[in-house]
């Protein structure tokens, strides 16, 4: 299986939700064994919708678990700043034609939340943007269409 990039903070996040998960095991099997004690199992509501919460938790454990695996967790504080639009590089551009301006960091699949300004790496602007540097501009084709976007600043923080 191949590596999955993932910044340092993204890899924490998915431990802490981890490390959550796991303290709710316990919890949730408890809850099982009481809804176990009212009887009819059929009936039950508790119990299926304990056993249904245990499934989705052992689910989402595994999950983790497994990208936590294959991640290449990389810290872009620790790279040697080339001005180069790295995974990781938090980068401000300029919309050519309106002049809007948006800042991202480019981030692994998992960790991605464009209102947050956090941008998948698999995202057409991130793939046009990677290995390009402060005053190229690069074209992106979007749903809405072809957009120029010229890069003002590439940090590493």
């Amino acid at each position: 299986m191949t590596k999955v990039p993932l910044t340092a903070r993204g890899a924490e996040r998915l431990r802490e939700e981890l490390r959550t998960l796991k303290i709710e095991r316990p919890r949730i099997s408890e809850a099982i064994a009481a809804a176990r004690a009212h009887g009819d199992l059929r009936e039950n509501a508790e119990y299926h919708a304990a056993k249904e919460q245990q499934g989705l938790a052992e689910a989402r454990i595994r999950d983790i678990e497994g990208k936590l695996g294959n991640a290449q967790v990389i810290d872009v504080t620790q790279l040697t700043p080339s001005g180069r639009v790295v995974f990781g590089a938090t980068v401000q551009v300029v919309d050519v034609d309106d002049g809007t301006e948006a800042r991202y960091q480019i981030v692994g699949e998992d960790e991605a939340d464009i209102k947050s300004g956090l941008l998948s790496i698999s995202s057409p602007i991130a793939r046009a943007l990677i290995s390009k540097q402060a005053g190229d501009t690069v074209e992106v084709t979007t749903p809405s269409g072809k957009r120029a976007y010229e890069i003002v600043a590439v940090e590493y923080i």
